[in-house]
């Protein structure tokens, strides 16, 4: 059996400067080579910076492994002034370049590969934003912010093809879930609701991967 590669911490250039990322190689497919090609590359965003919000946040971690399982190499950054990342929080404006020099670097690293996008949160709403620059092959949007979340802060995310996987808590107590509704309702796009979640899917993590990997397209 072969065994899998452990992730890598490396920086990349930015718009602001050094953006830290990690990332996490393909699972091995039983028989296939070690040098096997990844089917695509799978970005995948944090929340918030100024609430905590780092590539290590267990929600992003999930994300890049279900990426990996699926036969993407799952790259994870740090937004930037997270971690090594250089630069100042921008409220979503800079962090949106950010993501997108990630990918440009990722293509130039692994290949002209399609990308898929995942973001929780603060990094969900960024990823709508790179959706509007970037030809993504598909969007998971988890724990979406829409109009007027904890903190008083405001988001008026875009619309976003018919086939992203909108995955929500329950009982989210930052990002309601009558307002993704509201959000989501003109665009006729389905929510996956999770009973009893909160904001940060506390010990509904396992449910989050299971419902990835069932939506994604084989």
């Amino acid at each position: 059996m072969t065994a899998r590669r452990p992730p890598e911490r490396l920086a990349v250039p930015g718009p602001a400067g050094k953006i830290e990322i990690v990332v996490d190689p393909p699972a091995p497919v039983p028989g296939g080579g070690a040098d096997e090609r990844a089917r695509g590359i799978g970005l995948v965003a944090h929340p918030h910076p100024l609430f905590g919000g780092t590539l290590d946040n267990k929600v992003a971690q999930t994300l890049a492994r279900v990426f990996a399982e699926l036969g993407y190499v799952a790259v994870r950054p740090n937004f930037r002034g997270v971690g090594a990342s250089e630069g100042e929080h921008d409220h979503g404006e800079g962090e949106t370049d950010d993501l997108v020099a990630v990918i440009e670097w990722a293509r130039g690293r692994f290949g002209p590969l399609p990308v898929a996008a995942a973001g929780f949160s603060f990094g969900a709403y960024v990823v709508t934003r790179v959706a509007a620059r970037v030809a993504l092959e598909r969007l998971v949007l988890v724990g979406m912010p829409y109009g007027m979340v904890t903190g008083g802060r405001t988001y008026t995310p875009g619309n976003v093809p018919a086939d992203t996987i909108l995955i929500h808590g329950e009982r989210d107590e930052t990002a309601p879930l009558a307002n993704v509704l509201d959000w989501a309702r003109p665009q006729e796009l389905p929510i996956v609701l999770v009973p009893g979640a909160d904001h940060f899917f506390h010990r509904r993590l396992h449910l989050l991967r299971r419902i990835v990997q069932g939506q994604w397209r084989t």
